[in-house]
């Protein structure tokens, strides 16, 4: 879908890496500039995020290593980096004279805190980031901690794919107009956005402020539920013909206590009540009284759990052909077939990418 497009990627953490993965997987041509001399980075440790990908290890503090960046940066489409504000200006890299050489590039910054504001200059990581913008919040059961949603509301979510979102769009605009632009990429503001789906309930109409008391995170229907074996089912059975089926499926139908599905009063009661019933079978016992079923309920798989899930084995989602578990690429598009590409070593593309900028 991104053939022909060029994608500079400066060597980061998280979700930098991920929007570069993203975009290769697409079809993007990107470019990673890797660290000399020292394997650093979540990209070093784990090369599942440079699939796809080519890889040049450069020393950004060395005048010749930076003319190199730069003649790869003039020739790309876009650019993407996850410094803090002002590193890349300091390299010498910054959009001023990125966007001077090629001004149709689309200068991709991912940050946690934003390129601007009182703490743009502040160390955060996720958890902070989305405590901040308020989408950590309803994470968790009534009258407990908020649990951490390691890294997917923050990092990808509100990150990553907001960036993948601000590049396509300023590649677009670039197409049509041959102007640039920056993308300024903050998990702060991606996080916030995303809460506008919980927001469009209407705080009295469904979203509480306080968490349990909203429309999807304090029902009884609306969470995971341990069974007998230690592991867990979910359910979510919002519509009311659904959680007829659920009530139907656990023989509750005509338990009086459970008939009132949105009177807040009931609900720690009738969380215990399927608390209890939950605890009388496996997880793979509920799996199989649940197949085909419209109430709403499934398992909670880990990750290699899932691969084996048939679904999800039916639709090719989860890989493990190349030695480590990985996701396919996603979305998909008609008359095509996902396909994983193999990681690049460091520095592997070197005499390629100085031929093809005439550096060789």
């Amino acid at each position: 879908m991104l053939s022909g497009i060029k994608i500079v990627e400066i060597e980061g953490l998280g979700p930098a890496p991920f929007a570069g993965m993203m975009l290769a997987d697409l079809g993007a041509e990107v470019t990673v500039i890797h660290r000399k001399g020292k394997a650093g980075g979540i990209t070093a440790k784990a090369s599942l995020l440079d699939r796809g990908k080519r890889s040049i290890a450069l020393d950004l503090k060395d005048s010749g290593d930076v003319a190199i960046a730069r003649a790869l940066i003039e020739r790309s489409d876009a650019l993407i980096e996850g410094f803090r504000p002002g590193v890349m200006e300091r390299l010498g890299l910054g959009p001023d004279i990125c966007l001077n050489a090629n001004p149709k590039l689309v200068f991709g910054r991912m940050t946690g805190w934003g390129q601007t504001g009182p703490r743009a200059q502040q160390a955060g990581h996720d958890l902070n980031y989305i405590a901040t913008s308020g989408a950590l919040h309803y994470a968790g059961l009534p009258q407990a901690a908020p649990v951490t949603p390691a890294t997917l509301v923050g990092d990808i979510g509100g990150g990553a794919l907001y960036l993948v979102a601000g590049l396509l769009a300023g590649v677009i605009k670039a197409g049509r107009t041959g102007q640039g632009c920056v993308v300024d990429a903050a998990i702060v503001d991606g996080s916030a956005h995303m809460m506008n789906l919980l927001m469009a309930l209407g705080q009295g109409g469904g979203l509480s402020a306080n968490r349990g008391e909203s429309l999807l995170d304090g029902p009884h229907w609306s969470r995971s539920y341990q069974c007998a074996c230690g592991g867990y089912v979910s359910v979510q059975a919002l519509e009311p013909q659904f959680y007829a089926a659920l009530l139907d499926a656990l023989g509750l139908a005509e338990d009086a206590s459970m008939a009132a599905q949105h009177d807040a009063r009931q609900w720690d009661a009738q969380t215990k009540r399927l608390g209890d019933v939950f605890k009388g079978r496996s997880r793979v016992e509920w799996e199989a009284h649940f197949d085909g079923s419209e109430a709403c309920v499934a398992a909670v798989l880990n990750p290699w759990e899932a691969a084996q899930e048939i679904h999800m084995q039916a639709r090719g989602t989860w890989d493990n052909t190349q030695a480590h578990l990985q996701a396919a690429p996603a979305p998909r598009f008609d008359g095509q077939t996902p396909k994983i590409k193999a990681a690049p070593a460091r520095d592997a593309d070197r005499a390629a990418i100085l031929t093809e900028i005439g550096l060789a």
